[in-house]
């Protein structure tokens, strides 16, 4: 199978997997894997991610040696990846024997595991960063413009599949709590009526003992208009309340 051929089935490969609910750790471990194969190189590879907090943490890596230099990098606050994360921009063929002065510390670590250069690509999309792709090589061939494209382009990939999955999933909140909303106000009228016709009064009035009730005792008046319409909380517990509030 011909580079091209095998790049387009990648890209293919990855899209299918950003279905609903998809599996964010194997996705990311996919991609990984694929940017380490398609780039050509002896590289390994690792993936960190910010939390909600800005907080980076290593999700994804095609060995062990790099995990241990991610989380070196994240314990000493130096290295490819953390510049990356911070600037949005990539660093690329960085030449580990001659970067004692920028990442003294990482510079000692990665050569000590045997790699020679490093590069790190953010996941960005357009100002927002939410990670970056790092790749450690043993050899000393400089990856070209076309092999940083490609692992630009899967970076992007990450990106917009985890945004997406992202703002899906605050969609599924967002939507369950206008759900809930909705379906108290619903519950609170149907209980405002059932008081009303018990309690010989208007639904102002109503809604006025309901919620001096739910004051009262510290619950929800969702909670108190449950107990109204199934016949829990009788009339005569709503009138001991003392009458505050307004109509609703």
């Amino acid at each position: 199978m011909g580079r091209e051929q095998r790049l387009a089935q990648v890209f293919v490969e990855l899209a299918d997997t950003l279905v609903e609910e998809f599996d964010v750790v194997d996705f990311l471990q996919t991609l990984t894997e694929r940017c380490v194969e398609l780039v050509d190189t002896d590289a390994a590879a690792g993936l960190m991610l910010h939390d909600q907090r800005g907080t980076l943490h290593p999700v994804a890596y095609t060995d062990e040696s790099a995990r241990l230099l991610e989380l070196f990098e994240l314990q000493k606050g130096e290295g490819p990846c953390l510049d990356c994360f911070a600037t949005g921009r990539v660093i690329a063929n960085i030449d580990l024997t001659a970067a004692s002065n920028r990442w003294p510390v990482f510079t000692r670590a990665a050569r000590d595991l045997g790699f020679t250069r490093c590069h790190a690509l953010p996941l960005r999309l357009r100002r927002q960063v939410i990670g970056a792709l790092n790749l450690f090589s043993i050899g000393t061939e400089r990856l070209s413009e076309d092999h940083l494209a490609v692992a630009q382009g899967l970076a992007d990939i990450a990106t917009i599949g985890l945004l997406h999955e992202r703002a899906a999933r605050d969609q599924v909140v967002v939507s369950e709590q206008l759900q809930n909303a909705l379906h108290s106000r619903i519950l609170i009228e149907q209980a405002k009526g059932v008081l009303s016709a018990r309690a010989g009064t208007n639904v102002e009035g109503a809604f006025r003992l309901m919620r001096a009730h739910a004051r009262r005792t510290g619950s929800l008046l969702t909670t108190v208009a449950e107990g109204i319409v199934s016949g829990a909380i009788g009339t005569g517990q709503l009138q001991d309340a003392p009458r505050t509030g307004g109509a609703g």
